[in-house]
């Protein structure tokens, strides 16, 4: 034990609910399943069951679309977070509610309010995810045309969070910055945990650094330990020149988790679930995606198209695959790719899309989730649901048990807070 850099830690669960087509769709007699209030408590209640730290929901502001149309491949709509949280607070008791919404299309004091108010419904559950959005199609929704350009995203967050942050303190904030020109007073007493916990996600040097600074917990893309490990000790840099520690900071990975009676059981149960929710329709609309065009003459266990994308400056699907606006360059990329390693379309959209996360029996899990957080790689995982309703029944019902029994998981809520079960005294200051 003395050999980890942090042998006492423990690992919390958050039960997250992406977009995208990452579900089974035909374990449910109607895919509106997914969108329906009974489904997210049914979830949110066996989380709770299950001790799980958190609540994590995703946010669009537009249904997403591919070639012209809402795309017909994946979970793209959402319901208002705060509202349905509202209903959350009432059937839950110690779970967290962290909410995702979008700081580049709504008011700082509205936000502000609502998110108070989720606070005292919760006794003190609530979280915000704080993200920003850069591109125009988002912001047609908004009557706004045009967006926010990338150099200001953060100038503008930082912003908008000292309105909030001031507004949760019980303060009168006077602003004027670059953005905002505010006069507002508090609209509410002290929140039971000092301030909603504040979640964000950046990868960008910038992102790292507003986390760095404002941040108590962090969505991370990097699950292979090696990397996850090198995101953690690089955050635990960029937090120290804060003047905050690790402590302050909470890292999420997103992942899922596949239990078996074996570890071949619980990868043949993987590799399934891959093959029945990756269609060839959905392998096509990613290649379609970058190319422009319909592309369903096309073989999926064939070659890629030889020819160029019709367009060369930006894709026409939204929010499901990002070439960076670049979609001649990425499909050379991925055409040389193909080529030299002889796979078919099928196999490369796989191998591009191949998910993060843990397969094997749940002792197997638990050691490998023990060693994460106990070499400071990770604090949690944002774990995905393999379906609604069921999807979180196998973790709860049999790796929280192996986990208790490493002494990684707690036996039971440390707290009523969601500040206090995630093990966190201190919230950051704008």
């Amino acid at each position: 034990m003395g050999e980890y850099a942090r042998p006492q830690a423990r690992i919390h669960l958050n039960a997250f609910f992406p977009f995208g087509p990452i579900y089974r769709w035909n374990e449910v007699d109607r895919p509106e399943r997914y969108y329906e209030f009974e489904g997210f408590a049914q979830l949110a209640q066996t989380a709770e069951r299950g001790l799980f730290t958190a609540v994590f929901l995703g946010d669009s502001q537009r249904l997403r679309e591919h070639l012209g149309r809402i795309t017909d491949t994946a979970v793209t709509g959402r319901p208002d977070q705060l509202v349905l949280f509202a209903h959350l607070a009432a059937l839950t008791s110690r779970i967290g509610l962290v909410a995702t919404v979008n700081a580049t299309y709504t008011d700082p004091v509205e936000l502000a309010r609502r998110i108070a108010t989720l606070e005292t419904l919760s006794h003190g559950r609530s979280g915000w995810n704080l993200v920003t959005t850069h591109n125009a199609w988002t912001g047609e929704n908004f009557r706004r045309g045009g967006y926010l350009g990338h150099a200001d995203r953060y100038r503008h967050a930082l912003e908008y969070l000292q309105i909030v942050q001031g507004l949760w303190a019980g303060e009168r904030v006077e602003h004027e910055g670059p953005f905002y020109r505010i006069t507002a007073g508090p609209f509410a007493e002290r929140h039971p945990q000092q301030q909603p916990v504040l979640f964000q996600a950046g990868e960008s040097d910038e992102g790292r650094d507003f986390a760095a600074q404002h941040a108590e917990a962090i969505f991370s893309r990097y699950l292979d330990f090696d990397s996850a490990l090198a995101f953690a000790q690089d955050l635990t840099r960029r937090v120290q020149a804060q003047g905050r520690t690790r402590e302050h900071l909470r890292i999420f990975p997103g992942a899922r988790i596949t239990l078996g009676e074996t570890a071949q059981d619980a990868q043949e149960r993987s590799d399934e679930f891959e093959r029945s929710t990756w269609s060839d329709r959905r392998i096509l609309a990613v290649l379609e995606s970058v190319w422009g065009t319909d592309l369903s003459a096309y073989d999926v266990d064939g070659p890629l198209p030889a020819t160029d994308p019709v367009t060369p400056e930006q894709t026409v699907t939204h929010g499901v695959v990002n070439s960076s606006d670049r979609p001649v360059a990425t499909a050379r990329a991925w055409r040389d790719l193909a080529e030299g390693k002889g796979w078919s379309i099928r196999q490369l959209v796989l191998h591009l899309n191949r998910g993060g996360g843990f397969v094997g029996t749940p002792g197997e899990v638990a050691d490998r989730l023990a060693h994460y957080v106990r070499s400071g790689a990770i604090d949690g995982l944002n774990l995905v649901a393999n379906g609604v309703p069921h999807g979180f029944d196998d973790v709860v019902e049999r790796l929280v048990p192996a986990l208790q029994e490493r002494g990684v998981y707690p036996a039971e809520y440390a707290g009523d807070t969601l500040r206090a079960n995630l093990e966190m005294r201190h919230y950051a200051t704008p």
